[in-house]
């Protein structure tokens, strides 16, 4: 099987892995990234991706993608990861919104249904703009944090 990510280490690239194993005073997954590069080192045994997962008992797809992370973005990101990039914003529901959802759950409940139902929440929450989106999950997180029983009890 022919190798797409072909790792070449320098000298001084592979005398800080072995300085970086030796001394161990990183996290595991660092020490053995470095172990995997060094047993992927086109210069020294050439191993393939499946010896060197055996030896250091991961699997092959790690052998892999650590080569392919060293190639593509260098001996530190291959080491420690790629960096993440901010997060997608969450949907925030501030106190304003659970507000206006434990009034509803409160509120008489619309014509055609016994109780308040989670998905019946969020779509009249939606409907009002009281948000601009809304999942049944997040008015059953804000309803648990009051400790109400929606539709059974009268609230207030």
């Amino acid at each position: 099987m022919n190798k797409k990510y072909i790792v070449t280490l320098t000298e001084t690239e592979i005398d800080y892995l072995k300085d970086l194993i030796s001394t161990r005073s990183s996290k595991s997954s660092v020490v053995l990234n470095a172990q995997i590069l060094l047993a992927a080192n086109v210069d020294k045994e050439n191993l393939t991706d499946t010896v060197i997962a055996q030896r250091y008992h991961v699997k092959p797809l790690r052998v892999q993608r650590t080569r392919q992370k060293f190639v593509l973005h260098g001996l530190q990101t291959a080491l420690n990861g790629l960096k993440r990039g901010p997060q997608k914003s969450r949907l925030k529901i501030d106190g304003d919104v659970e507000a206006h959802i434990v009034q509803l759950a409160c509120s008489e409940v619309p014509d055609g249904y016994n109780k308040w139902t989670l998905r019946l929440l969020a779509d009249k929450a939606v409907e009002l703009g009281v948000i601009s989106e809304i999942s049944h999950e997040s008015v059953r997180q804000v309803l648990k944090k009051t400790r109400r029983n929606h539709g059974n009890m009268k609230c207030g």
